[in-house]
């Protein structure tokens, strides 16, 4: 009998974490992407040459990402990168990088 409630609560949790997870997931796989310039999971090299996205603001980022794809903001490669993201993707990109640890 404890073994089938371990095993119910088990399967309420994944299924509460569902969406969640699947979101997380979603935003892991766009950020993915981003890995050859800004490293694993947004931390950089060191001197390298390219921005750590891991840790930063969430706000920071999406106003950022949107200055790119907007031409507000020159560059040479995230302008044209930056176009092929929604709004939503933004969103997930932002919030994936700024809840990674620095």
């Amino acid at each position: 009998m404890r073994a089938v409630l371990f095993a119910a609560g088990c399967l309420a949790h994944a299924i509460a974490a569902g969406p969640a997870l699947a979101q997380d997931t979603r935003a892991r796989n766009l950020a993915a992407g981003c890995a050859i310039c800004h490293g694993t999971e947004g931390r950089a090299v060191k001197d390298g040459g390219f921005a750590p996205l891991a840790g930063l603001e969430r706000g920071y980022l999406i106003e950022q990402m949107r200055a790119f794809r907007d031409g507000k903001r020159p560059s040479t490669v995230m302008q044209q990168l930056a176009k092929g993201y929604s709004d939503a993707q933004i969103e997930q990109l932002a919030a994936w990088f700024a809840a990674q640890r620095r």
